[in-house]
């Protein structure tokens, strides 16, 4: 059987949880500390992460939002919560439909009120990838903070070991 959307969204549940709990055992200091990537701190990434999980899955549900669902979240457990929920909410909504309807498009509007239209599959995809990017921001944020011993998050970890 070939590798699924599905499968795929279960690793980006596994990796994100695994990142979460990792993120519940640092000091505060470290999670909001400011750095240099592409959002200065490792919350301002978790943050945005869930946020464009959430977004995505809205617009998927017949929804554009214009505003940030994560704006204002300041609290560590919270945004890891809402990091690891949002992921689950993906799984759950693929889990739901069956495969012409995940090929299908759907049509949605962006932040700024442009109007596009994708493939669900491509879409779910495209979340994943995106997870996968910034997990490898937060690792280089963690390692730069003195952090050394941390958990695989790679998709060849997760089909290795937690897949088998």
């Amino acid at each position: 059987m070939a590798y699924s959307i599905h499968q795929h969204l279960q690793y980006n549940l596994w990796a994100n949880t695994t990142i979460a709990d990792t993120l519940r055992t640092i000091d505060d200091d470290l999670y909001f500390r400011e750095t240099g990537s592409s959002f200065s701190s490792i919350s301002k990434t978790i943050l945005h992460v869930w946020g464009a999980q959430f977004i995505w899955l809205t617009r998927m549900q017949g929804e554009s939002l214009s505003t940030w669902p994560s704006a204002g979240v300041t609290d560590k457990e919270e945004s890891l919560a809402g990091l690891v929920t949002s992921s689950a909410d993906l799984v759950s909504f693929a889990g739901s439909k069956d495969e012409s309807f995940l090929r299908s498009t759907y049509a949605y509007k962006s932040m700024k009120g442009e109007p596009f239209a994708d493939p669900y599959e491509d879409t779910l995809f495209h979340v994943v990838n995106h997870g996968t990017y910034h997990r490898g921001q937060i690792i280089t944020m963690l390692r730069q903070g003195g952090i050394t011993s941390l958990p695989g998050t790679d998709l060849i970890h997760y089909l290795r070991t937690v897949k088998k």
